[in-house]
């Protein structure tokens, strides 16, 4: 363990908010820049206090921010062979020592060394007894932790439990250590814990047997006994350390939590428990889950064994031995669960017994792994007597799909609405005998078990819903080719704009200048986003600022998330150029009133905003979008194209033929979204007539 917080070029570049190639530079131009202390000649490290007193002598930064020196602190602390999360156990008891004794603050805040290295561990065993009883005082495996490292880190946590909170400060702490940790903490995200949660209802007991880090216990709330399992002790301990925090310091100790370390189903540390609700994301793909040893387990029904790389159903099978009768388990699973020929047989015994109730397809970024449209079940363990027999099939990935790219992009929202409310009104009828919803084609319906059980029992919502008619029908397509035609006919041909050529000279090769260049000049500011300010799907809570993503870009649609509450991200104003990071081609300029004005510049993009007395705004966004431009100032170290802006090339030209040309430029650009627009309405129209015409919604004339 290295007496003193080490990092290396690439946390040094994060440090100061540059590249990694900035830091090489400043090893070669800069004699004082600080000696390596460690690593080897391809990767070293280097002290982090000299690093520190350097990059603020330089001027680089001010002062390193607090939740970035405790980062470094809990790094410090990591034995090599450790769990790289252990440290992050001593943190947690720390911040929940403030949250149940705010009092205790000032003690660790201002009481000399000597004292508190006898003190604190004393204190800190004390308060994990009395809050989480001795079974997970236990798990917690404090050790006697005084050395002047640990204390410099006590202090640093309670700088950042003022600034946060304890909760909030320990989420920080996590959030950092995913970011670069070598064992990734993934975890179900906060909207889709919820929903699962919102799903099960008020219930007085909850179990998660794959809980990681708790985001399913933590989205159930305090007020239910929470009960949980994981194979990794660390991130069981992690997980308990989060729901005490997250519970309102006046909750009477010890806390309703239940969390201990092992493999669910080959050793089950909740024998018996008979749960209101189970919540589970599994571990998905295991073929070593215990085929082979439990062959002849109770939770399998008649005898029924997952085959061997079915293990996502001996997951659900354990999920229902634990829930009570009338009790829901709900999973988050990989679409193939509900198709592969393997699970067929336990798939028709869980629709011929009544026990599931819903399969729920999900938009593509919901949860982890991001890029599947992952599947949510929903079972009822049924009471005796229980004769219902219908399957709620959802495509709520059809009703709500996810733009390409990602988690960010899911409207939650109406996914939520959606789900929420087609799921509460089938378990209402199912339960009281009341009627069904009426089914939506092409996203929900409530089939009979009988329909479901044939050779493949295959379950995949899509499979088994009529395709959607066109929303308005025979009247909306017709409004939809009238758009179009008035679009191509029009008052004027859209191409008459287009700006007459001929061929030039050929030039000698014309000066140039970068926008690097430029902007030391003081001819334009560059801004680039990095990863943007917090996001939310836009409409969600509370109004914030629209935030534009390199997605919304590159579609030219207006903005489709907003900011986190209390953010205050760089906007757009007139005049402002913004182009995508990645890959190249794209560039366009905010007009005053337009869609881009006033928004926030959200992840993967660049902001130019010229003076336009030197430089002019088409100008610059019609060179950007040159072919040769970005290829030239674009990295190709990746399948990725990555364009650094700085190092595009723009001709030297006299303002007043760079507002000739910026001209030529925009009607350019207006002929290409007018060309999008028509092709987006023509596809649209087709898409509308082949489905009408093939669900009989509409005929022909």
């Amino acid at each position: 363990m290295p007496d003193r917080p080490e990092v290396t070029a690439v946390e040094i570049a994060r440090l100061a908010g540059v590249g990694r190639a900035a830091v090489s530079n400043w090893r070669r131009r800069h004699a004082d820049f600080p000696q390596p202390s460690g690593g080897t000649d391809s990767s070293p490290t280097f002290r982090l206090d000299q690093v520190e007193g350097w990059l603020r002598a330089q001027g680089k930064i001010a002062e390193l921010p607090v939740l970035e020196r405790a980062h470094r602190q809990l790094e410090t602390l990591r034995e090599p062979d450790g769990h790289p999360a252990a440290p992050l156990v001593a943190a947690g008891a720390v911040l929940l020592l403030l949250h149940r004794e705010p009092s205790a603050r000032t003690d660790l805040r201002d009481e000399p060394d000597t004292r508190l290295a006898g003190a604190l561990p004393r204190l800190l065993h004390r308060t994990a007894h009395a809050v989480l009883g001795p079974e997970g005082a236990d798990l917690l495996g404090l050790p006697a932790l005084a050395g002047a490292t640990f204390l410099d880190l006590v202090r640093l946590l309670v700088r950042l439990a003022d600034e946060h909170g304890p909760a909030g400060a320990y989420e920080q702490l996590l959030a950092r250590h995913a970011e670069g940790g070598p064992r990734q903490l993934a975890t179900t995200p906060p909207e889709a814990a919820a929903l699962l949660a919102d799903l099960a209802g008020p219930c007085g007991s909850v179990l998660d047997p794959a809980c990681g880090l708790g985001a399913l216990l933590l989205a159930a709330g305090p007020s239910a006994a929470r009960h949980g399992q994981d194979l990794d002790p660390v991130h069981t301990a992690l997980a308990l350390l989060r729901l005490a925090l997250h519970t309102p310091p006046t909750a009477p100790a010890p806390l309703a939590l239940a969390l201990r370390p092992g493999d669910s189903l080959r050793a089950d540390a909740h024998p018996g428990l008979a749960a209101d609700a189970v919540l589970c994301q599994p571990p998905y793909n295991e073929r070593d889950w215990g085929h082979d040893e439990l062959q002849y387990d109770s939770r399998w029904p008649s005898g029924l064994v997952p085959a061997r790389g079915e293990s996502e159903l001996a997951w659900v099978l354990h999920c229902l031995a634990h829930t009570r009768p009338g009790g829901l388990a709900a999973l988050l699973l990989p679409p193939t669960v509900a198709a592969r020929r393997a699970g067929r047989r336990i798939r028709a015994e869980l629709v011929r017994s009544g026990t599931l109730r819903a399969v729920v397809a999900l938009p593509a970024g919901a949860a982890p792994p991001y890029g599947v449209p992952l599947h949510l079940w929903l079972l009822r363990r049924p009471r005796p007597g229980d004769d219902f027999r219908r399957v709620l099939l959802l495509d709520a990935a059809a009703a709500h799909p996810a733009a390409e790219g990602g988690r960010d992009r899911v409207d939650w929202p109406a996914l939520r609405r959606t789900v929420l409310d087609t799921w509460r009104a089938f378990d209402t009828a199912a339960r009281d005998g009341g009627p069904l919803p009426a089914d939506r084609p092409g996203v929900h319906r409530a089939v009979p078990a009988l329909d479901l059980l044939d050779d493949e029992t295959d379950l995949s919502p899509a499979r088994h819903l009529p395709a959607a008619a066109p929303d308005g029908g025979a009247a909306a397509l017709l409004h939809l080719q009238a758009r179009l035609a008035e679009l191509l006919a029009g008052p004027a041909d859209p191409a008459a704009a287009l700006p007459a050529v001929a061929d030039a000279p050929a030039p000698a090769d014309p000066p140039t200048v970068t926008v690097g260049e430029l902007a030391r000049a003081g001819a334009l500011e560059v801004h680039s986003s990095g990863q943007g300010p917090a996001l939310r799907p836009a409409g969600d809570g509370p109004s914030g600022i629209p935030v534009l993503t390199d997605q919304d870009l590159l579609a030219g649609t207006a903005p489709s998330a907003a900011a986190a509450a209390g953010d205050t991200p760089l906007t757009t104003r007139p005049g402002d150029v913004l182009a995508p990071a990645l890959g190249g081609g794209t560039a366009r300029v905010v007009r005053a009133g337009g869609p881009l004005d006033g928004v926030a510049l959200g992840p993967r993009l660049h902001l130019l905003r010229p003076d336009p007395a030197q430089l002019d705004p088409d100008f610059l966004a019609g060179v950007l979008r040159a072919t040769g431009s970005a290829r030239r100032a674009s990295s190709y170290a990746s399948t990725t194209t990555r364009l650094d802006v700085r190092r595009v090339e723009l001709p030297r030209v006299p303002p007043g033929r760079q507002r000739e040309l910026g001209a030529a430029f925009r009607r350019i650009a207006d002929f290409e979204a007018a060309l999008d627009q028509a092709a987006a309405l023509g596809r649209a129209l087709a898409q509308g007539l082949t489905d009408g015409l093939a669900t009989g919604a509409v005929t022909e004339r």
